[in-house]
């Protein structure tokens, strides 16, 4: 479990993220236009999960430009943007901010992704949604970069997710 801090008090996850090296766990999410897509479908991609609690938070949202920007400067890559937010919401937010280089996915459905990855809050203001985290898997399917946010009000370390895609 993690302890993320928020503006006067803080929240525990349902887990910890994946370790640097093990495979990175199979998911099924939700996208924009409600069909199911899993980890399986980026096989032979590099693949960066960006995990948020909400579209509707300024943090989140910073972070969803800022890897659209970062998402084209590393071939064979596939940026992953995963909250509890509505595909509605995803898409409407899409069309508002230009972001066009992401995938935006939601957990709304069977939650399976919040458990397999331990980023559920099960406490705290946030309870229910997920933490801020930032996972880099290989082609091979295999973590190479974990990044839980100990400070919900904080932004992901873009360069050091960028660094991972490249050094592998």
């Amino acid at each position: 479990m993690a302890l993320i801090q928020f503006t006067g008090t803080s929240g525990r996850t349902s887990g910890e993220l994946p370790e640097v090296g093990n495979s990175a766990p199979d998911f099924e999410l939700t996208k924009r236009d409600l069909t199911q897509i899993g980890l399986e479908d980026f096989k032979g991609k590099k693949v960066v999960l960006n995990i948020f609690p909400s579209l509707d938070t300024d943090t989140c949202a910073q972070a969803v430009r800022a890897f659209n920007s970062l998402a084209v400067e590393v071939e064979n890559t596939a940026v992953l943007c995963i909250s509890r937010d509505l595909p509605f919401a995803q898409s409407r937010f899409c069309a508002a901010e230009g972001i066009d280089r992401v995938t935006l996915l939601s957990d709304y459905k069977d939650k399976g992704f919040a458990e397999a990855y331990g980023v559920r809050f099960v406490d705290g203001p946030f309870e229910g949604l997920l933490a801020r985290a930032v996972l880099v898997v290989n082609e091979n399917g295999h973590v190479i970069y974990t990044e839980m946010v100990d400070n919900i009000g904080k932004e992901p370390n873009y360069k050091a997710a960028l660094e991972a895609l490249q050094n592998d």
